[in-house]
């Protein structure tokens, strides 16, 4: 830690899941943390109770106080917030951005100042220290700035640099990733449940099924490709199911689901610029 002290507009789930991770890895200390949000002050004082970070009303103390802000609000909001404190960032502030379809220019522009910003894109599995995470840097963010980016977000998971361009992918496939994952285990589960299991042993046999299939990949470095054939016994019942999985499009529609949801974040970013223009 180096006395810096680091603020978030926004107190929802990424906001909270990146507080309690970065708390958690000692990255920031409590009391270096100050958090807002637009009216919510029930979710306000629940998060000053668990988290024992600084909350408040004033956004201009926030600014005065805080050398790095993180912005965690909902994408429609984005521009009412910046208006609302652009007067107070200066070209010292390191603002990093985790808000799906606005860009690190539409921030310069809407903030009409050379700052230094930062887009990223982490998931919410930051609150258990395994966040995928991309960044990318801003037109004025220096190398130091984009080490503080990584420090953050490092200490709550892994951490790669992208081209801007691939941000819309990246918050398709690795940003609403966790939900893709959850939908499994959930069909997992309810496959094992019709297959006579209780729903219980269903549930956790699911879910350390994707655990290890996953640790396998990372502490192998083999390509999924070769584990799953390596599974697969010639007409066997792994054959049986992927054969149905393939026939069903179970892989085409992960595709499909991904390129949807990247369209979706190039739409925000749209209806963002157009809203800038009226």
């Amino acid at each position: 830690m180096d006395g810096k002290k680091l603020g978030f507009f926004g107190a929802g789930s990424m906001a909270q899941a990146l507080i309690k991770g970065i708390l958690g890895a000692l990255t920031f200390p409590p009391e270096g943390i100050y958090v807002t949000n637009k009216n919510n002050e029930e979710r306000l004082r629940f998060i000053e109770k668990n988290f024992s970070v600084r909350t408040t009303r004033d956004h201009q103390a926030l600014l005065k106080e805080c050398d790095v802000i993180i912005i965690a609000v909902k994408p429609r909001d984005i521009n009412e917030l910046l208006c609302n404190i652009k007067n107070y960032i200066t070209r010292d502030h390191l603002v990093i951005s985790v808000v799906a379809g606005v860009t690190t220019s539409m921030i310069e522009k809407l903030v009409g100042k050379n700052i230094k910003v930062i887009r990223a894109m982490p998931n919410t599995s930051c609150q258990v220290k395994e966040s995928a995470t991309a960044i990318a840097t801003g037109r004025y963010a220096k190398p130091e700035d984009e080490e503080e980016a990584f420090r953050i977000f490092s200490s709550v998971g892994k951490v790669v640099k992208v081209d801007e361009q691939w941000m819309d992918a990246v918050t398709a496939l690795s940003g609403s990733g966790p939900a893709y994952v959850y939908l499994m285990i959930e069909s997992l589960t309810e496959a094992g449940v019709k297959a006579g299991l209780p729903n219980e042993i269903a549930l956790n046999l699911s879910i350390q099924t994707v655990f290890g299939a996953a640790k396998m990949v990372v502490e192998t470095g083999e390509m999924p490709e070769n584990l799953r054939k390596k599974v697969m016994s010639p007409g066997g019942t792994t054959v049986a199911a992927i054969e149905t999985l393939k026939k069903m499009g179970f892989g085409d529609s992960i595709i499909q689901a991904v390129k949807n949801a990247a369209h979706r974040s190039k739409e925000l970013m749209k209806e963002r610029e157009n809203y800038n223009g009226n």
